[in-house]
């Protein structure tokens, strides 16, 4: 499967600032080091079905900012196509996670489905790993896979939104989705087998702390932080000089392959 990381999700996503930044980054984290796994096990992944997932998901969360919407919920009130029938439903069942799971009914269903206590908790659904399986379990209750097999876009909105509400939004997610998804599958199948992803200054997750921690045993001080910060990329340099390997502070395959006490070729080549 193709390598997908917190650097992967924020390729897709609009880039931010200041408050807007700092929640991205919470939630882009906390997603880091399960969305392959969780994919996977949806069989969301192909590279089809990896972009229109990742399109449908980083349009409805706002560009990962948030998990919850950020209206108060009021205007769901009284909705009995909806489930919300008692007093308070609106807000207490607003739309939640990824994919903003909304309505009384809607928290039953997946609850059940995921052995979830949705309706007693609903807060639950904004937990961001909580919110991306079931974002998977809806892709799932819907029948999504083929939709994306087929790239139809419209199809694919129709079954997560109702309507194709912020269409344009969508389609261009999806075409940030499609580049870095070729990208990543020309690394990955090209020269590749490289034993970890393309890590550079600014990335973070599981990937980074893996990193650090080879970085460590082979005697460079990081701290181990899953933060691919200055003093990581002042170790990763100094491990490029000693294997011979140009020191640009990027981890590809050929610093992978030092870190790993591989067999290097050459010198002053590509990192």
């Amino acid at each position: 499967m193709i390598p997908l990381d917190g650097q992967f999700l924020l390729s897709i996503a609009p880039v931010f600032s200041g408050r807007e930044a700092l929640a991205q980054r919470r939630i882009v984290f906390a997603l880091s080091d399960r969305i392959s796994s969780v994919l996977a096990e949806f069989e969301i992944d192909t590279p089809l079905r990896i972009a229109h997932f990742m399109a449908q998901i980083t349009h409805e969360c706002a560009g990962f900012r948030t998990t919850q919407e950020f209206a108060d919920g009021t205007a769901y009130e009284g909705r009995a196509d909806l489930g919300n029938t008692e007093p308070g439903d609106g807000p207490r069942f607003k739309g939640r996670g990824l994919l903003q799971l909304t309505g009384r009914n809607n928290y039953r269903r997946y609850g059940g489905l995921m052995a979830l206590p949705l309706e007693d908790q609903p807060e639950l659904a904004a937990d961001p790993v909580t919110s991306l399986r079931i974002a998977c379990v809806y892709w799932t209750d819907h029948d999504i896979n083929p939709l994306c097999d087929a790239d139809d876009l419209l199809a694919v909105t129709r079954k997560v939104n109702g309507r194709l509400n912020g269409l344009e939004d969508r389609q261009a997610c999806l075409a940030r989705a499609k580049r870095e998804i070729a990208a990543r599958w020309a690394v990955a199948v090209g020269a590749g087998q490289a034993p970890g992803p393309v890590l550079h200054l600014g990335s973070f997750g599981a990937e980074v702390e893996r990193l650090q921690r080879a970085l460590a045993a082979r005697g460079c001080p990081v701290p181990v932080d899953a933060d691919f910060g200055p003093a990581t990329l002042l170790a990763v340099r100094q491990a490029q000089i000693a294997a011979g390997i140009l020191p640009d502070g990027i981890v590809g395959g050929r610093t992978w392959d030092a870190l790993s006490e591989r067999k290097i070729s050459g010198t002053g080549t590509s990192a």
